[in-house]
């Protein structure tokens, strides 16, 4: 097959894929999860059942599918905040700026059952990890700098910050989760 032809067939799959994963998400977000079938996202999407279940076994995989989305979405968005940050010091504090928000952003999101259900899968556990390992790198820059304590491991550090920061997304406002990440801060800088 030609080149062109590769290209076009592939970037029609990325399109089908992607409006599946959208209109589920449309659909689980005005009638909820158990309404959601595979008839009516192919019915919204505008192609057929047996087209759709050429990509997608079940609702189940896509709304994984989905979620898994939405996760590389938050860790590019944070590497990309990383990157734009000057010092070592200052792309962790963007960083967990960011993931702050992002848990305050989703807050609704959390609480639903597609959350409960999707939160638990294997492509979850591996987004966490991938998440701690990411923020402990980070953490262990600014250990060799002195900006952060060195007396506690940074996987433990990443941890905390996680843990902490989390609870943005039950705080009243954004003034509330800027005032969480400065605590969290303070605690990661040196005792003196």
């Amino acid at each position: 097959m030609p080149k062109l032809w590769d290209e076009t067939i592939e970037a029609h799959r990325a399109a089908v894929r992607d409006a599946t994963l959208d209109t589920a998400a449309a659909l689980v977000a005005e009638h909820g999860p158990a309404s959601v079938t595979m008839s009516r996202i192919a019915e919204r999407t505008g192609i057929g059942r047996a087209t759709l279940y050429k990509y997608f076994p079940d609702v189940g995989a896509i709304l994984t599918a989905w979620h898994e989305r939405q996760i590389a979405r938050h860790l590019d968005h944070l590497a990309a905040v990383r990157d734009r940050a000057g010092s070592p010091e200052e792309g962790l504090e963007a960083v967990l700026t960011a993931y702050a928000l992002l848990s305050y952003e989703h807050r609704e999101h959390h609480r639903t059952e597609i959350a409960a259900l999707l939160h638990h899968g294997e492509h979850a556990l591996r987004a966490q990890q991938h998440l701690r390992d990411f923020v402990r790198d980070l953490l262990a820059e600014g250990a060799e700098t002195g900006a952060i304590r060195g007396d506690i491991a940074p996987g433990e550090l990443a941890g905390y910050c996680l843990h902490a920061l989390t609870a943005a997304g039950g705080l009243p406002s954004k003034a509330a989760v800027h005032r969480l990440v400065t605590v969290t801060l303070a605690g990661l800088r040196p005792p003196r």
